[in-house]
């Protein structure tokens, strides 16, 4: 049985991979199934880590660590 996660576990989570893998870029349809989530919450994820200053959107929708 899947185990659920809270939104902060998730984005911790997601937090986690981008610092492990400085180099990690990934499309909204790839984020989803690493993460095994549905469209909106990693949408929201996403946007949140964009907010936070984290992640950077490409030209091409693709999201990479601000500080690449």
């Amino acid at each position: 049985m899947p185990v659920m996660m809270s939104f902060g576990g998730v984005l911790d989570r997601a937090r986690g991979e981008f610092m492990e893998m400085p180099g990690l870029r990934l499309t909204v349809s790839q984020a989803r199934k690493l993460w095994n989530l549905d469209a909106t919450l990693c949408e929201s994820l996403l946007s949140s880590l964009v907010e936070a200053r984290f992640l950077v959107r490409l030209q091409d929708g693709a999201f990479v660590r601000a500080d690449r």
